[in-house]
């Protein structure tokens, strides 16, 4: 699996049409607000152009590539943190993700209402902000009671858990998400306190403007979703729901000819993945061999060992060695074989750091 993204937005956004186009799995997608209410779920593969070549030199039985996973989940409304609309069961759908895709409405369209009566991406996206925000500072708040009673009593082995549970309090009270509180990255401690917390903020976000068909480049209702973000740490994609519904419909050729037509050199889904993985710092290794060629994603950074148990724990357990070779050297030498002969193969051991695009063969005994 890559990463699970969750679809979030104000009702009448186009969430559920952009997912819909992007997962080929149609869902209800009327034009009145709620029409989401259970999570829709659409796994996607996540097309690598480095495994068809890879193919077309080792004539695989199968190709299969890494996924990504789109939960659409049901429109906010202001509340929801208190329960309005169908508030809190879509937060609880949030707690579940890895990063989130906040779709904002940047165009205009008379027959479809929104749901505050006009147009704003700036307002639309500070709706959602807070009451992920409030959210979050309940369930801050909760803990911090409990804590502070245990402190009392003489919990010492809270303390550190009490002081992270205040930053952060004093952080959601001023309106800041989350993922901007100071936390010490090198002390694993009170990184995994954070973690725990699973807050719905300290989420990475991508931002997806969905335009008209015209707007690709952008509009004014972007420049001010740009200029209102641009010093987050988040990044931002622009999408036509419409296109990318129509290109979902169209076969390989038709669907190379339309985007050609458009001078679009990716599709909306191409860089929501692309721009998903450089967000939570992911990375592809590949295995390759005559039963099949294979994806894998993993986190930037991930040694040897760790990286082997994406296949299998055991192969975890009893790591030995990795046999690496770069893609662009597979490339050049067109074969294992001859990049065996021409010195491209490595031995890697247990601290080896796993390269994006390393093709890997692991050696273990369990």
């Amino acid at each position: 699996m890559g990463f699970k993204c969750g679809i979030v937005g104000l009702p009448n956004v186009g969430k559920s049409t952009i997912f819909s186009a992007l997962t080929a799995n149609q869902v209800d997608a009327s034009n009145y607000p709620f029409c989401t209410i259970e999570p829709n779920i659409g796994i996607v593969k996540v097309f690598d152009e480095r495994l068809l070549n890879l193919a077309k030199l080792i004539n695989p039985e199968k190709i299969i590539y890494t996924t990504m996973e789109f939960v659409d989940i049901a429109g906010l409304v202001k509340g929801a943190s208190k329960g309005e609309g169908l508030g809190n069961q879509f937060l609880s759908n949030i707690r579940n993700v890895d990063a989130i895709a906040h779709i904002v409405r940047c165009f205009e369209d008379r027959d479809i209402v929104h749901v505050e009566g006009d147009v704003d991406p700036v307002r639309d996206i500070k709706i959602i902000n807070l009451e992920l925000i409030l959210a979050d500072l309940d369930t801050v708040s909760k803990k911090l009671d409990r804590t502070e009673r245990l402190l009392k009593k003489g919990e010492k082995s809270i303390k550190l858990e009490y002081e992270i549970l205040s930053k952060l309090k004093d952080s959601l009270d001023n309106e800041i998400p989350a993922r901007y509180t100071k936390i010490n990255s090198d002390s694993e401690e009170e990184v995994a306190i954070f973690k725990s917390l699973n807050l719905l903020t300290a989420k990475p976000i991508l931002y997806v403007a969905n335009v008209d068909e015209n707007s690709l480049s952008g509009n004014h209702f972007t420049e001010q979703l740009i200029n209102f973000v641009k010093n987050e740490d988040s990044k931002i994609i622009l999408i036509s729901g419409k296109i990318e519904n129509e290109l979902s419909s169209l076969s390989d050729d038709e669907r190379k000819a339309f985007m050609d037509d458009l001078k679009m050199e990716i599709s909306g889904l191409d860089r929501m993945i692309k721009e998903g993985y450089d967000l939570l710092g992911l990375i592809t290794f590949i295995t390759a061999g005559k039963p099949e060629v294979r994806g894998w994603t993993i986190t930037q950074n991930t040694k040897a060992p760790q990286a082997a148990g994406k296949i299998h724990s055991d192969f975890e357990r009893g790591f030995i060695r990795a046999e690496v070779i770069s893609y662009d050297d597979y490339i050049k030498a067109k074969s294992e074989h001859k990049a065996k002969e021409l010195g491209y193969l490595r031995l890697e051991g247990k601290d080896y750091i796993i390269k994006d695009g390393d093709i890997v063969h692991f050696r273990f005994n369990v």
